[in-house]
């Protein structure tokens, strides 16, 4: 028997392509194109809606924007499916009929994020306590129920309890659903990447600001100068701690404190501009001693100035003719006694704005930094200039960033990365030494307080005042009668209207100039000279009927209110005091009770204590 040669490739090569055309001349399976299509449509839809759960969950007040982008991503993918359909006319009609039950289901999805973005749930970011009757007691992560919000900064909410009470806004923060948080992380990264430039705007709307929490949060007197301004008492509730005569001088004991310095705002950069929806009223800075736990002095406001040309850009104590307001004082002394190795400053850039489509007034932060003032081993920072790069979110958060299409661009070379720091946002101050000079000066003021250079004159004065009032001038230290002085009464609103402290700046500045050098030396004389002063400009304008009341921020009224101060300086300079201006027919004058010109330390004291 012959041995049994082996198959060779040529006759497998041979049966190989007689299969292939064997399965050539089989009719070829044409795929589902309207499967494939609906499929499409579906995956745009489900990121379509994970976009707008993204950007509604920033902000509930967006809808139309969320909705024109949501339109426009629809004619998108109609405008595909009308390619798609001149290339393959055959399957029309079955097309037809899928998009109209695409169009329902986009319909049902539109009106099920409308009910979302109208919810009023917020979460708490932190824990409150009620401070007064009315208030509603929360902890940090529960669920809240927005009844009324109110423009004070005070929303009335109602908890999972059905216990309702006022709660303040800087606790919170609008409720975000775990289903929407995980349906956008299911999306890609460019769906992201649109969710964040859509949300670049809005995104600021929840960051902490600290004029929100003195005018919200804590309410009343407890983050104001005029707080800090008052004396304190000893723990014995005997003797006043901050402030002590010296009869040596027979003035105010001078008292130093553990941090005295000056520090001087220069300007801030590459600060995020707003969105064209947003009115801004005002650009400032707020600062405070800081531990990095809670607030330890007032907040102080300097207002900035920019320039059309240069609106990322934001400078202080501009050049301007006769005295510089002290609300765009940037030159700033502080005084603290805290023992704290972490105390610093905490600086906060914000705008106060007003919304276009509602009307609605608010405050936007841009970016916050902390100049811690010691170092590791508890040596005072050097006094020299600081170039502060601001973080986002709030004081409690850590690596928060203020614009985060700078950190985005920022991958690349070592030179690339450099650049884009220099387009981070950034602040720059500098810490000025004192001479002995300044210190004496700021060792008359309390304790703990931060205050405008510009003014400090005029705090001293009103210190030594109230030293010869309290101290020298009581018949008996056990008296709590109350002491008739308007000056004492009512100079501490003055630090909440900045432009009545200007007028008497002016006046005070216009005196001091007709006196001579010897009665300038004369501490006692000075102190009658800024007395008549005082009565001849501040009273007169405090119970001004023309005087608008001041509001923040809002340039019609600061306006008016300076054109009544101008016109009733110039009546004072004119006449050689403000007698015949208020006997005259023209000057009317609001009633007021002989109390409101009474000084009540005791009242105050307690205001401090509750």
């Amino acid at each position: 028997m012959l041995p049994r040669w082996p198959r060779g490739p040529l006759p497998c090569g041979r049966r190989r392509g007689q299969e292939l055309k064997q399965q050539a001349d089989e009719p070829t399976p044409v795929g589902n194109y309207h499967q494939k299509k609906e499929e499409e449509h579906s995956l745009l839809d489900k990121l379509t809606h994970q976009l707008q759960e993204l950007a509604m969950s920033i902000s509930r007040e967006n809808i139309t924007e969320i909705g024109a982008l949501t339109e426009r991503e629809e004619d998108d993918d109609s405008a595909e499916g009308n390619e798609e359909e001149d290339n393959d006319d055959e399957e029309e009609s079955k097309e037809s009929g899928g998009e109209e039950e695409e169009t329902q289901e986009e319909e049902k999805q539109e009106n099920e994020s409308h009910q979302q973005a109208t919810s009023k749930e917020y979460t708490a970011v932190g824990n409150f306590t009620a401070q007064q009757a009315g208030d509603l007691t929360f902890k940090k992560g529960e669920m809240l129920l927005i009844i009324e919000k109110k423009p004070d900064g005070w929303w009335m909410a109602k908890n999972a309890k059905g216990n309702k009470g006022l709660v303040p806004i800087t606790y919170l923060e609008p409720y975000h659903k775990e289903e929407g948080q995980e349906s956008s992380e299911e999306g890609s990264e460019e769906d992201v990447d649109v969710g964040d430039e859509i949300a670049e705007e809005l995104e600021v709307t929840r960051r902490i600001s600290l004029e929100c929490c003195a005018k919200s949060s804590l309410r009343g007197n407890q983050f104001r100068a005029s707080y800090f301004l008052q004396p304190e008492l000893t723990p014995s509730q005997l003797a006043f701690r901050d402030l002590m005569w010296d009869a040596k001088t027979g003035t105010i004991r001078a008292r130093p404190s553990h941090v005295s310095l000056i520090l001087t705002l220069w300007n801030c950069k590459m600060i995020p501009l707003p969105g064209m929806s947003i009115q801004v009223l005002s650009r400032h800075v707020r600062l405070c001693l800081f531990d990095g736990n809670k607030v330890l002095s007032n907040i102080h406001t300097v207002r900035a100035t920019w320039q059309p040309k240069k609106p990322r850009t934001w400078t202080f104590s501009p050049q301007v003719t006769g005295i510089l307001p002290c609300l765009l004082d940037g030159d700033c002394f502080l005084r603290s006694n805290s023992l704290s190795p972490d105390l610093g400053i905490l600086f906060e850039l914000g705008i106060s704005y007003i919304r276009n489509s509602t009307g609605e007034r608010g405050e936007l932060s841009c970016g916050w930094v902390f100049l811690k003032l010691f170092d590791a081993s508890g040596i005072p920072i050097p006094a020299k200039t600081y170039e502060l790069f601001l973080n986002g979110g709030t004081p409690y958060e850590k690596g928060v960033e203020v614009d985060h299409s700078v950190s985005r661009r920022a991958h690349g070379s070592v030179f690339h990365q450099m650049m884009m720091m220099r387009r981070q946002p950034q602040l720059l101050v500098k810490l000025r030494s004192l001479h002995r000079r300044s210190r004496n000066i700021l060792s008359l003021l309390p304790e703990i307080f931060i205050g405008s250079m510009c003014c400090i004159h005029l705090l001293i004065f009103y210190r030594q005042i109230l030293g010869d009032v309290l101290l020298k001038g009581r018949m008996s230290m056990q008296s709590a009668d109350f002491i008739s002085n308007p000056v004492l009464a009512t100079f501490p609103t003055l630090l909440e209207q900045p432009d009545v402290m200007d007028a008497l700046r002016s006046s005070w500045a216009e005196k001091e100039n007709t006196l001579k050098r010897s009665e300038k030396r004369d501490g006692e004389f000075l102190k009658a000279v800024f007395l008549l002063v005082y009565h001849d400009c501040v009273v007169p304008l405090l119970h001004s009927t023309l005087l608008p009341p001041f509001r923040w921020a809002e340039e019609e009224t600061e306006s008016a209110r300076w054109k009544v101060i101008a016109d009733f300086l110039k009546q004072n300079q004119e006449n050689k005091g403000a007698l015949q201006a208020l006997l005259s027919p023209d000057g009317v004058h609001s009633p007021f009770d002989i109390s409101e010109l009474t000084y009540d330390f005791l009242g105050e004291i307690r205001k401090k204590a509750v």
